[in-house]
C-alpha cells in the first residue's frame, strides 16, 4: 500500500489528536478549580502527595476518553463522552472526600495514603468508565 493511502487519514488522527489534548486540558482546569486544594502550586512546591492524586486523576479521564475516541461515531459524539467522563471523576474525588476524612488538608500535608487511595479512586472509576464506553 502507497504511503499516500496510509496518510490518508492523517487529517482526522490530527483533530482528533488536537480536540483530545484540548479536553485533556479542560479537565485539568475544570477538576483543579472543583478540588479544595491548590494543586498546581502544592506540585510547584514539591508535594508528591498532590501530584500522585492529580495523576490519577488526569488518567482516569484520559483512559474513558481514549475508549470514546477509539469507539466514537464522531467527534461530537467524542466530546459528549468526554464530558462524561469528567463528571464521572468529579464523582470519584467526591468519593475519596467521603472515605478520607480530611482529604483535602491531608494531600496538601504531603499525606501518601491519601494520595494513593485518590488516584487510585480515580484510576478505579476512570477504567470501570472506560469500560462503559464500549456501546
Amino acid at each position: 500500500m502507497p504511503v499516500i493511502e496510509l496518510l490518508a487519514t492523517l487529517p482526522s488522527f490530527l483533530i482528533y489528536l488536537m480536540v483530545a489534548l484540548m479536553l485533556l486540558a479542560v479537565f485539568l482546569i475544570v477538576y483543579t478549580r472543583l478540588t479544595q486544594h491548590p494543586e498546581w502550586q502544592l506540585i510547584r512546591d514539591g508535594n508528591v502527595a498532590a501530584a500522585t492524586a492529580l495523576s490519577g486523576a488526569m488518567l482516569g479521564f484520559a483512559l474513558p476518553l481514549a475508549s470514546a475516541i477509539a469507539h466514537s461515531v464522531s467527534l461530537r459524539d467524542m466530546v459528549l463522552w468526554a464530558g462524561v467522563a469528567l463528571l464521572v471523576q468529579w464523582g470519584a474525588y467526591l468519593t475519596a472526600r467521603k472515605l478520607l476524612p480530611g482529604q483535602p488538608s491531608r494531600i496538601e500535608h504531603g499525606d501518601m495514603a491519601a494520595a494513593v487511595t485518590t488516584a487510585a479512586i480515580a484510576l478505579t472509576a476512570g477504567l470501570l468508565n472506560a469500560a462503559c464506553m464500549t456501546y
